[in-house]
């Protein structure tokens, strides 16, 4: 789990850092420090954002900076003492950084500007409302939405005898269209697959959901209990049997970067993958002109065809701000939109932002522009996935972290055949029960000291 840093020897970096980021200024604004992990094109988008916030008042300068490793950085300089005002973090650390006190609530600010919490959080799609609230209190806002779909490649579809326009519905089709779209070469080696479950890790984590389990049920670890757990990873072992387990390695060993035209989506090696509703950006960035589709996952629950991994990255306050007041006032910005734009110039907030970076907004309600006008030709469906009940997100839980960790090693551990799916579960099982009742006492035992 992450815990405060409090050591003595880590101090001289954290000032050495805190000294490096910090500008000199001579006017009267109040600079607001802000720290985002962002890069590149997403990168540039949250600037602009911040540009146009910063001219629409003359009181506040939001000043931007992009940081490695953000949420390590902002952790060591909360235990510091010397914090950004605002950090731009994963949906995971609002709640380790909030067991370890490393963060401010929202709750005071929203009161003091005449709503509640729930009306606060009433403005947003469900799920992603329920992402920043954790154990009574706001932690932060929701910024850009990372909603996944299946994505296939339609020229592929075409070359192998399929309708391009039809999806795979259900597992039993995901594997009748995979191997239609695998291509052997003599030697029998892989050079094309349909799917691999583990292309991209980064959702795997959320396949026993997917399944109808669950992995924590929001009191206690149940990765070992569940059957549907055991049912997804037994899927997932099966699928590397069925392909040949070396075969897939030696496949895989040459996969190239997301973010470059060697990920095997964008060169056509993979037909189909599970991603985000930011692939369309990478897509004419890395295969310009690429014609595919996206459709929801398919159903692994009878019946269940709009199940959808629904995330958010978060704009959090650290303890000890030094400008708490102005950075509210900049969350408060990227949490509203102007409902009745009509234009580009005329798009502000959380909607300049999503456009801007391609993604669907987590408001409930969007501008006339916003909706006709995306750039992203399919955020229509992405907006319909993060409405679905069917919706997840990462379960609340201070050492979600940790637990991602060992579910992806885990995972591993499943799909290259090393355990059978019961004894791996029953393995991270005991692992993270006891984990998680250390982190249940230390929480206890520091609430009873404040309590005192």
């Amino acid at each position: 789990m992450i815990r405060a840093l409090t050591s003595a020897a880590l101090l001289p970096a954290l000032s050495l850092f805190s000294a490096c980021e910090k500008r000199q200024t001579s006017d009267t604004k109040v600079h607001v420090t802000y720290w985002e992990k962002w890069t590149g094109a997403e990168g540039e988008a949250m600037r602009r954002t911040v540009d146009k916030f910063n001219s629409s008042q003359n009181r506040i300068v939001v000043e931007y900076l992009n940081v490695s490793q953000v949420d390590r950085k902002t952790l060591l300089a909360t235990s510091g003492g010397d914090p950004p005002d605002i950090a731009g973090i994963w949906p995971g650390n609002l709640y380790s950084f909030s067991d370890c006190n490393a963060l401010t609530p929202l709750d005071d600010f929203i009161r003091e500007d005449g709503v509640t919490a729930e009306q606060w959080l009433a403005r947003y799609v469900p799920v992603f409302a329920d992402l920043v609230e954790y154990r009574g209190h706001v932690w932060g806002i929701p910024s850009t939405p990372s909603v996944t779909a299946l994505h296939w490649n339609k020229s592929l579809f075409r070359a192998a005898g399929l309708d391009p326009e039809r999806p795979p519905r259900t597992l039993a089709e995901l594997r009748e269209f995979s191997d239609k779209l695998t291509i052997r070469d003599a030697n029998g080696a892989i050079r094309q697959i349909g799917f691999l479950p583990q292309q991209p890790t980064w959702w795997s984590w959320a396949y026993p959901a997917w399944f109808g389990g669950e992995i924590f049920d929001g009191r206690e670890i149940t990765a070992g209990t569940r059957p549907q757990n055991v049912a997804a990873y037994q899927w997932l072992a099966d699928w590397t049997r069925h392909y040949g387990l070396d075969s897939v390695k030696a496949f895989t060993s040459g996969f190239g970067n997301f973010s470059s035209p060697q990920d095997p989506f964008f060169s056509g090696q993979v037909a189909m993958t599970l991603q985000g509703v930011f692939l369309n950006n990478f897509i004419r960035q890395y295969a310009p002109g690429m014609d595919y589709g996206v459709a929801g996952w398919p159903e692994a629950q009878p019946g269940v065809s709009d199940f959808t991994l629904a995330e958010a990255d978060a704009l959090a306050i650290p303890r000890g701000a030094k400008h708490a007041r102005e950075a509210w006032q900049f969350l408060k910005y990227i949490a509203s939109s102007n409902p009745n734009a009509q234009s580009f110039d005329e798009l502000s907030g959380i909607e300049l932002l999503c456009f801007l970076q391609e993604k669907n907004s987590p408001l409930r309600q969007w501008s006339p522009f916003f909706e006709m006008h995306h750039p992203h030709p399919q955020i229509a469906f992405f907006r319909k996935l993060a409405e679905s009940p069917h919706a997840v997100h990462s379960p609340k839980m201070g050492i979600w972290d940790e637990y991602w960790r060992e579910l992806g090693t885990t995972f591993d551990i499943v799909r290259l055949l090393i355990k059978p799916p019961e004894d791996a579960l029953a393995f991270l099982q005991r692992r993270m029960s006891d984990s998680w009742q250390w982190h249940r006492e230390s929480l206890d035992r520091r609430e009873a000291l404040a309590r005192k």
